[in-house]
């Protein structure tokens, strides 16, 4: 299941689903550690490696990256710059002023609300095209904040709170959501106009509803053109959309929320296009096809006059890239992509339009690979002809896993690819004419790239599986200044991590890792644990910082585990092939491919006990969890945290994507559903779940439990009242792991 977005430093549930772990020097090795690991420390924020800035933003000229710097408990905060020419710094906005203007999201107590704030990455302040004010997102009221003057004036004032402000590119207009309308304000703060006036609660324009935001990636739905006269947004029809309960159980009477949200073969939002004037006035609707079912993924302004719409078809294996005149609504497909037996991954394919000229680039995986291609149309009559097929840009068996930022005056592209090894994560650069494949970063491990809107700076986020992250800002080619650097964990002696490779059924190499006890013990083998995701949203084995995740692997191999992870077909990044080889079906080759890398470990490790084998994981893998239990035989114990356990309960574009249309595989899906194989239920089982999970509901662990008492099975359960998908919060994530820890204690020694 996408209940994690797969790109950015281990996103939301990545930085507790993904596990690597770290290789101290041979000196740390040796000693004893200096410092106990436990696991209230590595859930208390801040204080093993500290806490790094945060809301990284570049000014719209490019010479400032602006970041709230935090102390390690939350508290403190000021608005910092440093200037990317020189590397100096200064406090933009103090701490006494942005107390009030950007509260800390963990404060959020609503934690439905809090999750969407930190997993969506909803930015707490923007810059104003002159980069010489703010506006400020103070949970629901905006503030316009002056830099020469340092006052911040209240800009919005309404009982309901405002949402996704943005500039017009001039700088003279704020536009906003507000009850699912679209609002636009002077700049002076003065003469508020409601551009659409929609009343029924189901009824969006220009804001984002959970499957939008949660599956295609979407972040707006709205955007002003290049002349700050229009806005195009998408209109959202909920009506027919089913809900979903979700309960509040803690108040004497419970109170319920609604949430809107289709699930395999529900209803989709039904979407459409407008354009408004900026000061009002008739919307008008463009009609691109009769296809209700379809997705508007993303769209945009070509330039004044002509948007680009990428549509995308129920089954998700088609896009059409529309040029729209926006006066006449007069529509062309400039673009058709296809891919059969396969689908659309929404996370790169999107066009990347260049300022200057008639181009774009645009991503696909059509040679087996994503890769970069550039494509040209006529600047003055963009709809009267098909986009022309320049070049590929680049080529190899790597995979291109996004565009970082363009240099349009240098003609050069910058983007992030793993050539050379799946594991990890690479900053390249090339020439928009095809030449000049350039690696900007060179240490084994993970980069992350964040570009001014020129292409001339950028930040630069490392981290490996020996060091905890570290923030530069570089000038492209040259010099890098450094921002923030996370505390050494070299105090802690912690374990190295073994890199393997196995092989599948196919002859297809597998990645793994391998986490072997510090202290083994003298007689006896030792047990192992398997920690699982398995899905097509992330990898497991990478050369990078895990977080607290890999640290608790580190706490389980102190007590004596062995922890054991492989990446199966179906996880990303390794190919359309690789990718795609689980296109209809949950579970099977996953598992195929998880034993048989298993019997290789076991065959290379003679030390690791066979009888002695549990599994664990969340989200997607607490899925895997399940089914691995119900379809073999070969774990004695096993943890499924948040888990899927009947792909008909997890929504429509997600499932859909991989599984395709339920009323043309029903075997298929019936196949999916775990509690029908709860019969066959091997090793003892623990499940835990968040009453307020809005992404893989609740639902599905009452489902699971209901099966398991009909079929005579114990099991262990661990209930979070209130807690979203990710279980957030240092008391319920310590009361949560020492669960897990006491579980496999309990069910392998």
């Amino acid at each position: 299941m996408k209940m994690l977005n797969s790109y950015g430093i281990c996103l939301a549930l990545l930085v507790l689903v993904i596990d690597c772990s770290f290789a101290p020097n041979a000196a740390a090795q040796a000693s004893a550690p200096a410092k106990p690991l436990t696991i209230e420390r590595i859930f208390t924020p801040g204080e093993m490696t500290g806490r790094g800035p945060e809301t990284l933003e570049w000014s719209p000229d490019g010479t400032k990256l602006s970041y709230v710097q935090r102390d390690e408990n939350g508290e403190g905060g000021e608005l910092w710059y440093m200037d990317a020419a020189t590397g100096e710094k200064k406090v933009l906005v103090t701490a006494a002023k942005l107390a009030a203007l950007a509260p800390d999201y963990a404060k959020v107590k609503n934690e439905r609300e809090k999750e969407r704030l930190t997993r969506y990455h909803v930015a707490a302040y923007l810059w104003a095209p002159d980069s010489k004010h703010l506006i400020f997102d103070s949970q629901g009221q905006l503030w316009l904040y002056d830099l020469a003057s340092n006052t911040a004036v209240q800009f919005t004032s309404a009982p309901d709170p405002s949402g996704d402000p943005k500039f017009s590119p001039d700088g003279n207009h704020v536009s906003y959501v507000r009850k699912h309308n679209l609002y636009v304000q002077p700049a002076s703060g003065k003469g508020e106009r409601q551009l659409t006036k929609d009343t029924k609660d189901d009824l969006f324009n220009g804001d984002i509803d959970w499957v939008y935001a949660e599956e295609l990636a979407v972040r707006s739905n709205y955007f002003w053109s290049p002349d700050s006269k229009e806005i195009v947004f998408l209109h959202m029809d909920e009506s027919k959309v089913p809900t979903y309960p979700i309960t509040d159980w803690i108040p004497t009477h419970p109170t319920v929320d609604y949430e809107k949200y289709p699930k395999v073969g529900d209803p989709n939002p039904v979407v459409k296009l407008g354009v408004v004037n900026a000061s009002g006035g008739k919307v008008h609707w463009i009609k691109l096809t009769d296809d209700e079912e379809m997705y508007i993924a993303r769209f945009g302004w070509v330039r004044d006059g002509v948007i680009w719409v990428e549509v995308v078809n129920r089954t998700q294996d088609e896009a059409n890239l529309y040029f729209v005149d926006a006066k006449s609504g007069k529509s062309r497909i400039v673009l058709t992509e296809k891919t059969p037996d396969a689908w659309i991954d929404f996370d790169r394919v999107e066009p990347r339009f260049l300022k200057s000229s008639g181009r774009f680039l645009w991503p696909s995986w059509r040679d087996g690979n994503m890769h970069l291609y550039l494509y040209s149309f006529e600047q003055q009559n963009p709809l009267g002809a098909d986009a022309k097929l320049e070049r590929q840009l680049t080529q190899g068996d790597f995979q291109v896993l996004g565009i970082d930022g363009v240099d349009e005056a240098a003609g050069a592209v910058f983007f992030a690819c793993n050539k050379d090894d799946p594991r990890q994560r690479q900053l390249y650069s090339a020439k928009l004419d095809g030449s000049g494949l350039q690696a900007l970063t060179h240490e084994e491990g993970m980069h992350f790239g964040d570009f001014a809107d020129d292409g001339k700076h950028y930040v630069h986020t490392y981290n490996d599986t020996d060091s905890p992250p570290k923030t530069t800002v570089c000038a492209v080619g040259a010099a890098c200044n450094p921002l923030w650097e996370a505390r050494s964990v070299a105090e802690y002696n912690l374990a190295p991590t073994k890199f393997l490779e196995f092989k599948a059924d196919d002859g297809t190499t597998l990645y793994g890792r391998l986490l072997l006890p510090p202290n083994p013990p003298a007689e006896g083998k030792i047990p192992v644990i398997v920690n699982i995701y398995g899905g097509p949203a992330a990898q497991m084995v990478l050369k990078a910082w895990g977080g607290s995740s890999s640290l608790f692997d580190q706490i389980l191999a102190r007590k004596g585990f062995a922890i054991f992870a492989v990446d199966n077909r179906g996880t990303p990044n390794r190919g359309r092939k690789f990718e795609t080889a689980i296109r209809r079906e949950f579970g099977a080759i996953e598992l195929k491919d998880q034993l048989t890398a298993l019997d290789q470990l076991l065959t290379q490790y003679p030390q690791l006990d066979k009888d002695r084998i549990a599994i664990w994981g969340w989200s997607n893998g607490g899925s895997m969890t399940v089914y691995a239990m119900t379809h073999s035989d070969r774990f004695r114990a096993g943890v499924a945290v948040a888990p899927v356990t009947n792909q008909i309960n997890y929504d429509s574009i997600y499932t859909e994507r991989y599984m395709g249309l339920l009323k043309d595989d029903p075997k298929g899906y019936a196949e999916s559903d775990v509690t029908r194989s709860v019969d066959k239920l091997h090793g003892e089982l623990m499940l835990a779940h968040g009453t307020s999970d809005d992404n893989v509901h609740f639902q599905n662990t009452i489902q699971m439990i209901d099966a398991l008492i009909k079929a005579d099975k114990h099991f262990r359960l661990m209930i979070y009242p209130n807690k979203t998908h990710s279980i957030s919060g240092k008391d319920s994530r310590v009361h949560l792991f020492e669960m897990i820890e006491d579980h496999f204690e309990r069910e392998l020694k």
